[in-house]
């Protein structure tokens, strides 16, 4: 293949527009066979800012590269009403749990919300793709941990878990009633910091609405 940055930006785009599903630099990068990673995600940037304003643009989710509509564009391709499928409450709960304080356990999660997480609702959000058994803790019984999943910051447009609202933010949603005061002092807890800045939601920008309805 040539070296030359258009001809690296049009296989990409070739590769991209082919995929099944989203696509790291590191997986770009070995399908290319010659091209460095770090010429990679420069020709990506540069290729997402050319469909920045067009129908479909490149977006990054979760450090994985793939083309979407535009999300103006979404009603000129729904032939018929979408229908809306809204979580349970409790659902809602434990995915906002996960969220922040990934990885969990089962019991770390019903210690938040105060009440018992029935194996049910981990199966929805399971099946829905947006959670996955992240490996178990090294405690007693060795539970096992959950954690969020790319599918879950492409559905809810996150770029990474940065993006996830802040404290106020869940609040006005209701997400945090009736277990508001358990989460906040979870916020809060001085015992645990997490020094992963993509595992970290406090102190970030253009934050998002986390949305309560799939």
């Amino acid at each position: 293949m040539s070296t030359r940055p258009d001809d690296l930006q049009r296989a990409l785009e070739a590769t991209l527009f082919a995929a099944e599903e989203p696509m790291s630099v590191e997986a770009l990068a070995g399908h290319l066979g010659d091209a460095e990673p770090a010429e990679v995600r420069a020709a990506l940037q540069v290729l997402a800012a050319h469909y920045e304003e067009r129908g479909v643009q490149l977006v990054e989710r979760g450090k994985r590269w793939h083309f979407q509509t535009a999300p103006d564009c979404a009603h000129v391709l729904r032939r018929e009403r979408e229908q809306v499928r809204r979580l349970s409450r409790a659902g809602t709960e434990v995915l906002a749990i996960i969220a922040y304080h990934e990885p969990v356990s089962r019991a770390e999660i019903e210690s938040i919300r105060g009440v018992q997480t029935s194996g049910g609702t981990l199966d929805v959000l399971m099946e829905a793709g947006w959670v996955r058994v992240a490996g178990r803790r090294e405690t007693p019984g060795r539970p096992a941990i959950y954690a969020t999943t790319p599918e879950f910051l492409q559905h809810f447009g996150l770029s990474s878990r940065r993006d996830l609202p802040g404290i106020d933010e869940l609040r006005a949603t209701g997400l945090l009633d009736p277990v508001d005061d358990a989460y906040e002092a979870m916020m809060t807890d001085e015992g645990e910091v997490d020094a992963d800045p993509d595992n970290s939601p406090q102190g970030l920008e253009n934050k998002k609405d986390f949305p309560a309805s799939v």
